[in-house]
């Protein structure tokens, strides 16, 4: 009996915390947020980071980090410099991680599947030293098309997707 209360004790407090993680984790879907990369402004890997993009510059991408640019640290890209752009619902990273995180939770986590999905944009570019570098952005799924038609536009870059769904997105 006693064994039985605990299990479910157990069980129910996983879920809680499973349910909670992934409310916290959710992006909304007209934000934009910085996930990785190799950015000075940005050491912790897994710094997962909301912000927003601005095309307002017609020379330069701005991601500024926090709800405005006085608060938060801000990132700016030549679009001339951008090397290139790829786009996708994977991560290579972030399978170990989420691989990692189902061995601590235990059996339940590998079967419970995420109800959204993720849409990842990785930009190679060279900074104003012209050092390679690299930023994963994940996008809401309402900024998606804008944001990649944008890019593509001003950078006469061609936007490589990983798959058939992700080139769903494109025009």
């Amino acid at each position: 009996m006693f064994r039985l209360l605990k299990l479910r004790v157990l069980l129910v407090s996983l879920a809680a915390v499973l349910a909670v993680a992934s409310h916290v984790s959710a992006l909304d879907k007209c934000k934009v947020a910085y996930v990785g990369g190799t950015l000075a402004q940005f050491p912790d890997p897994s710094d997962h980071t909301e912000g927003c993009l601005d095309f307002s510059d017609a020379s330069h991408l701005v991601f500024t980090a926090g709800r405005n640019a006085t608060e938060g640290r801000r990132v700016r890209i030549a679009y001339a410099n951008i090397q290139d752009l790829e786009f996708g619902q994977k991560v290579s990273r972030r399978v170990a991680t989420t691989m990692s995180a189902a061995a601590l939770a235990g059996p339940m986590a590998l079967l419970m599947r995420p109800t959204s999905r993720h849409h990842y944009l990785t930009i190679t570019f060279l900074d104003e030293e012209r050092r390679n570098q690299v930023v994963i952005l994940e996008l809401g799924k309402d900024i998606v098309r804008s944001t990649l038609s944008t890019l593509e536009a001003r950078s006469g870059k061609r936007i490589e997707c990983q798959d058939e769904e992700a080139r769903k997105w494109l025009h």
